[in-house]
């Protein structure tokens, strides 16, 4: 039994040495000529200590585009779409323009950004530019900034994008109701040409964005069933665009100032959040984990070259920390919320808070098909089922070239 072993290992072994040689010298097992950045320092050509500048604005948030400025002009409709996540799992969602996520809007620094918003949902919905120094006005917080969009209603955004980087946008009306149903969407706003420090340091042509978030699909059904027949009945008793002229707290719970609340409140009026009205408390439970709008085996792949460098955007549009794992590999995490850090950190899993976006920098080091997922059990299921949820792929298109060939399998149960 011993002599089989061992003429086993020696078999393997000689393999192993066969398959070594065949990459060649630039392949070699413990020959990292190849493979970029051979230290875990900073990279040649990034700032090597932090300076800190002003965050004020580059340019005054409340000027406006003067004759012939070029103005990027964007429609976005708000509609109610059955999307199937998975097959044979179909849900109802708020949309931007018929897609979960909605639109990538990229544009570069310093452009003129106009947005028009209409909503054809018997329910309330602003846009919020997260992250991006907007005029106050242009800011989407229901009753903070502007009155919310109601049904055939368009509200127009006007902006100039400004800073660069890695951002989204999203509805802020019942922002975590919303956000699950679906309105959310990345904004990428990239530098001027020769500004890009991340391009500069780490050359590359694929630029890679993953919205994250996940979705109670049963608290997303009661929710919005219960925001529907509301939002009916005030356009039949008031309409639109008289709701909202007025300030009718005992209808809407919507109160001029903190002073009128409490005196509705004494007066007998009973809020929205007291148990009364609401029952015991829901709470919410996410049973799907989204990349891009799908969870696996419905997300798509990243692909790779050996040798070559892939930018990719992580944008944290949800509520939970996402903490983005990926196999095979080390990679530099080079931005935060959009901006350069001041020193690229060399790592494998990356924390993505809820609300923040982190920018990767991946290089074509290891051939093969490499998992790269949330590094949490809760977030890789389908309703409770495992394998699934916020997974993807980073796929070498040259793997086979470097002597792996074992295809992926679609796993829905382990």
């Amino acid at each position: 039994m011993e002599v089989t072993k061992q003429n086993g290992r020696r078999k393997f072994l000689s393999k192993l040495a066969s398959i070594a040689g065949t990459m060649g010298a630039g392949m070699a097992l413990g020959d990292r000529s190849s493979a970029g950045p051979k230290e875990n320092t900073s990279p040649t050509g990034w700032p090597s200590q932090l300076v800190i500048n002003e965050t004020a604005p580059k340019w005054n948030p409340r000027d406006m585009p003067k004759p012939g400025e070029k103005i990027h002009e964007f429609n976005i409709e708000v509609t109610i779409e059955k999307i199937e996540i998975l097959p044979l799992e179909e849900h109802h969602f708020y949309t931007f323009n018929k897609s979960m996520p909605g639109p990538e809007i990229r544009v570069k620094e310093g452009d003129w950004v106009k947005v028009n918003l209409t909503n054809k949902t018997h329910d309330f919905h602003t846009i919020h530019w997260h992250g991006i120094y907007v005029p106050c006005e242009m800011d989407g917080v229901p009753l903070g900034t502007q009155y919310p969009v109601g049904y055939n209603q368009t509200f127009t955004y006007l902006w100039r994008a400004q800073p660069a980087g890695t951002h989204f946008y999203h509805c802020h009306n019942m922002t975590n109701m919303h956000i699950q149903a679906g309105l959310y969407g990345a904004l990428i706003i990239e530098p001027y040409d020769g500004e890009d420090i991340v391009q500069k340091t780490f050359p590359y042509e694929r630029d890679y964005t993953l919205v994250l978030s996940e979705v109670d699909t049963e608290f997303l059904r009661e929710q919005m069933n219960e925001m529907l027949m509301m939002g009916e009945m005030m356009d039949a008793m008031n309409g639109s665009k008289k709701l909202m002229a007025k300030m009718d707290g005992h209808m809407m719970g919507w109160f001029a100032n903190k002073e009128a609340f409490l005196k509705a409140i004494k007066d007998g009026w009973v809020p929205p959040y007291h148990q009364s009205r609401t029952g015991p408390a829901m709470r919410v439970e996410p049973n799907f984990f989204l990349i891009n709008g799908r969870p696996y085996p419905m997300t798509e792949h990243m692909h790779i070259k050996q040798g070559e460098n892939i930018r990719v955007r992580l944008i944290n549009a949800g509520i939970l920390v996402h903490n983005m794992h990926l196999h095979g590999h080390d990679f530099w995490h080079v931005c935060t919320d959009g901006s350069p850090l001041a020193t690229p950190v060399r790592m494998n899993t990356v924390p993505v808070f809820a609300g923040s976006t982190v920018d990767i920098m991946i290089q074509g080091t290891n051939p093969g098909g490499w998992h790269f997922h949330d590094h949490s059990d809760i977030s890789l299921m389908n309703n409770g089922k495992s394998p699934g949820g916020m997974m993807t792929m980073l796929m070498y298109e040259d793997a086979e070239e470097a002597g792996f060939k074992f295809k992926e399998i679609i796993a829905l149960d382990s």
